[in-house]
């Protein structure tokens, strides 16, 4: 069977994905399906940055507002989600299914598949968290270099999270992560994937801008409208970046002042830590933002390459 093509803007937060994939949608008479761990939760639409009920009621946009707020998601779960939807626009409608977001673990498994493993043991995390608080990092890659080679070389040696769930993987089942990831079945995608990108302390101002913006919106009342229902702040969701530090000001921790502040410090540094995942794939064409209301600029180039690469026609 054919590979089906998918549109892939991703980026970090606040560049302008969502504006550019909507454009890009209208243009082509496609879709949006968004790749954002936090905008398929329901009742969260202001911290999340969701596109406007407007936007929304002209364009098909999909995967918001999949689960509740105290409901389990996955990037799992994303795929299996994302799969049936991306099969019927391109057999059954013949359209080019556009996928937008900057959860780089949701586009990975849903382009590439991704192993998801035995269940996390957390006696085997506690003794290898205090390892890597005695010894250092750099200890658990030596470690894990002489058992799975294949996985400490992918690994950087300070990637504590990842380096603990490899030597994790190969403790629980006796075999090698890179071995396990190996039995991943092939793609049934051909991506063209489209990063956004700019110069670090344009990218920060906007973030900062952006912040101010969903104060103004209603973040705080948002915020406090879901603590009031009994979503609790240790919920997956309400780690999420604006609940988590709005939560703090609105529980008398800090004012609203160190609120924003450590909002718009964590933005920046989870915006620096999407461009280091994404910049790790050779197979991403990266375009330069100027400014999010000038996103315009980068659809011709986008077209241009959609048009040199004369996909397939889709549909039955």
């Amino acid at each position: 069977m054919n590979k089906i093509p998918l549109l892939v803007i991703l980026g970090p937060t606040g560049i302008g994905k969502s504006a550019l994939a909507q454009q890009l949608a209208l243009i082509l008479d496609s879709a949006v399906i968004h790749a954002d761990s936090r905008q398929v939760y329901k009742h969260m639409d202001i911290g999340t940055a969701k596109p406007s009920p407007a936007m929304r009621r002209q364009l098909p946009h999909y995967l918001l507002d999949v689960v509740e707020p105290d409901e389990p998601f996955n990037a799992g779960r994303y795929r299996e989600l994302a799969s049936p939807l991306i099969e019927t626009l391109w057999r059954c409608q013949g359209k080019l299914p556009i996928v937008e977001g900057g959860s780089g673990l949701y586009i990975k498994a849903l382009v590439d598949g991704l192993f998801e493993g035995p269940a996390a043991d957390e006696r085997i995390r506690r003794r290898l968290k205090k390892l890597a608080q005695e010894k250092g990092a750099a200890y658990l890659h030596r470690q894990l270099s002489e058992v799975d080679p294949a996985s400490a070389a992918r690994l950087h040696p300070n990637d504590t999270p990842r380096l603990i769930r490899a030597l994790e993987v190969l403790e629980l089942t006796g075999k090698p992560l890179s071995l396990l990831q190996g039995r991943i079945p092939p793609s049934p995608y051909t991506p063209i994937f489209f990063g956004l990108n700019t110069e670090r302390r344009l990218l920060y101002r906007w973030i900062e801008e952006r912040v101010q913006k969903m104060l103004q919106q209603g973040l705080l009342e948002e915020v406090e409208w879901l603590l009031a229902r009994g979503y609790e702040e240790n919920l997956s969701s309400m780690r999420g970046l604006g609940y988590k530090q709005v939560a703090g000001y609105l529980r008398g921790e800090y004012g609203l002042e160190q609120a924003l502040y450590l909002l718009k410090r964590d933005t920046r540094r989870y915006a620096k830590r999407q461009l280091t995942w994404f910049r790790r794939d050779e197979r991403i064409r990266w375009l330069e933002v100027s400014h999010p209301s000038r996103i315009e600029e980068l659809i011709p180039p986008i077209l241009a390459t959609l048009s040199s690469l004369q996909l397939p026609a889709g549909g039955a």
